[in-house]
């Protein structure tokens, strides 16, 4: 278990995303989602996110049905500020407090509960300063309808503007042994805040753990087609990275996917990864990273075969890596 924040509650040390449950990363089945859900509750996870812009909205519906009979037990965070077409396709961003309040509401419903633990602003609206968003999202919490506020994606100064209107308990970002932009200020001001960061993608959306070679053939609607470090001529470098990776893993007796988790843990004990697998083999095998024991000297050779300066290609798309780092 680990605090989330010098406010925060306390949640088990690994997450469960639940994005890929209905969204992004192919066919949803939700008959196994759910199965996987009651898994990790049995394993000792308690702390779940989703976010009304997943599938959209049927992410949260299919969440709040596995967790219906036992609410006392979950640490339940969703997250506002997408607008989204029936589709699934994103409109923009709205942080409006018109649409937060509203959003928030409907979250309520879908999500079959009193109250939301972790209410994040998905993403920042450039066109709204972050206090007034803020200010909207503390009413919430006036309210009782949401007990802690995070943010998602957020540059330093932005945490610093909003922290100063309404405690911040937690800020969710991409963080892998791939994906490291955190640790260029984000980390280090949540530190000194005392608020909690919430890894997301900590297996890189799949590719940490060594199952993909290509994207070439997957669906269409699958998400990592249109990510550029997936795409030929970009994949096949970093893949060099992860087959030096490997040895690290088979030398420490894991999994790439039990390292690159064990990897984050170690990186402070205020961050908790979310894994966002939707299968009951895979969850498995990602919680067994909690009993993987890292030494400087680990830590050390696992950064020197995947040095951050190497991995190649961005995180999204350029309208992906515009809404980052506000």
């Amino acid at each position: 278990m680990r605090k989330l924040g010098a406010r925060g509650p306390t949640v088990s040390s690994l997450g469960l995303g639940c994005m890929g449950m209905s969204d992004s990363y192919g066919v949803p089945d939700d008959r196994e989602s759910l199965a996987t859900i009651e898994r990790a509750l049995k394993l000792g996870i308690n702390f779940f996110d989703t976010a009304d812009a997943y599938g959209p909205f049927v992410n949260e519906a299919l969440l709040g049905r596995a967790i219906k009979k036992r609410r006392d037990k979950v640490v339940l965070a969703t997250k506002a500020g997408f607008l989204t077409d029936d589709r699934g396709m994103v409109l923009g961003i709205d942080g409006s407090p018109g649409h937060i309040k509203d959003a928030c509401d409907a979250s309520l419903r879908r999500l079959g509960v009193d109250a939301i633990d972790l209410f994040y602003l998905h993403r920042v609206d450039p066109r709204i300063p972050i206090e007034v968003t803020m200010g909207a999202m503390a009413e919430l919490v006036d309210q009782g309808k949401v007990r802690h506020l995070g943010l998602s994606e957020v540059s330093p100064e932005t945490l610093r503007k909003a922290h100063d209107v309404y405690p911040i308990t937690a800020v969710q970002s991409e963080y892998s042994i791939w994906s490291r932009e955190p640790e260029d200020g984000i980390l280090e001001t949540c530190e000194e805040l005392g608020v909690g960061f919430v890894a997301y993608s900590p297996l890189g959306c799949g590719f940490l753990t060594g199952k993909i070679r290509s994207v070439v053939g997957y669906p269409q609607y699958d998400v990592r087609r249109s990510y550029p470090r997936f795409q030929q001529g970009t994949i096949e470098r970093n893949l060099l990275l992860l087959d030096h990776l490997e040895l690290v893993a088979k030398a420490k007796g894991c999994t790439l996917a039990q390292l690159s988790l064990a990897w984050v843990l170690a990186k402070g004990s205020g961050i908790v990864p979310i894994v966002g697998t939707k299968k009951r083999k895979y969850l498995d095998e990602d919680v067994r990273a909690v009993d993987v024991r890292l030494s400087p000297s680990d830590l050390k050779d696992i950064e020197e075969a995947f040095p951050k300066a190497s991995v190649a290609g961005e995180r999204y798309p350029p309208e992906g890596m515009a809404a980052v780092d506000r």
